[in-house]
C-alpha cells in the first residue's frame, strides 16, 4: 500500500506540473492575444478618428458646393426677376406658399429649407421666352400660349445635368408646376403620382398666388374667391386638378397663405 501511496502521489505530482505548465501557457497566449487586441483596438480608434476627420471633410465640401449651387439659383431667381417685373414678389412668396405645406404634410426641416430655395426656380425658363411675349397685354392666342407653355421644358433644360438635390427638386418644379392631378395640365399631361411631390405642393401655391394677384389679363382677387376657386372650381380652375392630400391641407392652412401674400404684396421679400 505504502508503493501504491507513494507511486499515486508521484502520478499527482505529473499532473499537477503538466497542470501548471498548460496554465503556464494559456496566460501566455492570453496575456498575447490581449495584447493583440489592444493593439487593434488602438488601430480602430485612429482608424476612427480617420475616417470622421475624412467625413467631417466632405461634409464641408458637400455644403460649399450646395451653397454655390444655390448661389447660382440665386442669379437665375433674379435674372428672371428683371425679366418680368409681375414675378418678383410672386416667385418668392410661392416659396413661403410650399414651405408651409411641406410642413404641414411631415418634412423634415432640410426639405422643407430644400424646396425653399427650390421654389423660387419654377418659372426660370421664362428667360427663354421672348420679350414682348412675356410683357404682351391681354390674353394670348393659341400659338402665344404654345410658346409660353414652353417656359417649363426651357426651365428644365437649364437646371439639368446636375446630382445637387437642389438642383434636381428645382428642375422637377420647373418642369411640373403645371401639370394637373387628373392630368390636364402641360407639358406632358401627366398625372397623380406621375407628378413630383414637389411639383405638386408649387403648383398648388402657383395658382394661390395667380388668383390674388393683378394680370394684364385679369384683375386680382381676394382671399376668400381665390379660395374658393380651388376648392369649388370655376370656368378655368377645378379641385380635380390639385393633389387631394395638398387640397385638404390648404383647407387647413389657406390663412396663412393669406397672411404671406398681404405681408409682401407691395414688396418683395429678399430673394436668399
Amino acid at each position: 500500500m505504502a508503493r501504491a501511496e507513494v507511486t499515486d502521489l508521484a502520478a499527482a505530482k505529473e499532473i499537477i506540473r503538466h497542470l501548471d505548465a498548460k496554465i503556464k501557457t494559456l496566460t501566455r497566449g492570453e496575456n498575447l492575444r490581449q495584447r493583440e487586441a489592444l493593439g487593434f483596438e488602438r488601430k480602430l480608434r485612429d482608424s476612427a478618428v480617420d475616417l470622421e476627420f475624412a467625413l467631417d471633410l466632405e461634409r464641408r465640401r458637400s455644403a460649399e458646393l450646395e451653397q454655390s449651387y444655390y448661389d447660382m439659383v440665386l442669379r437665375l431667381t433674379r435674372a428672371s426677376v428683371y425679366k418680368d417685373n409681375e414675378t418678383g414678389a410672386h416667385i418668392q412668396r410661392v416659396s413661403y406658399y410650399a414651405r408651409i405645406i411641406a410642413r404641414h404634410i411631415g418634412w423634415s426641416e432640410a426639405d422643407q429649407k430644400l424646396i425653399f430655395r427650390a421654389a423660387p426656380m419654377h418659372d426660370v425658363g421664362k428667360i427663354a421666352i421672348p420679350d414682348l411675349l412675356i410683357r404682351k397685354r391681354g390674353s394670348l392666342d393659341v400659338k402665344d400660349r404654345k410658346v409660353m407653355e414652353s417656359h417649363t421644358l426651357r426651365g428644365a433644360q437649364i437646371l439639368e445635368g446636375s446630382n445637387s438635390r437642389l438642383l434636381e427638386m428645382a428642375r422637377d418644379i420647373a418642369v411640373t408646376h403645371h401639370e394637373h392631378w387628373d392630368g390636364t395640365g402641360y407639358p406632358r399631361s401627366l398625372r397623380c403620382n406621375q407628378i413630383p411631390i414637389a411639383g405638386r405642393i408649387v403648383m398648388l401655391g402657383d395658382n394661390y398666388d395667380a388668383l390674388r394677384s393683378h394680370r394684364s389679363y385679369k384683375k386680382s382677387f381676394p382671399h376668400e374667391k381665390a379660395c374658393r376657386i380651388i376648392l369649388e372650381g370655376d370656368a378655368r380652375t377645378r379641385p380635380e386638378h390639385f393633389d387631394p392630400q395638398l387640397l385638404a391641407v390648404f383647407r387647413t392652412v389657406h390663412p396663412e397663405f393669406k397672411e404671406i401674400f398681404e405681408r409682401f404684396e407691395h414688396e418683395n421679400p429678399a430673394i436668399g
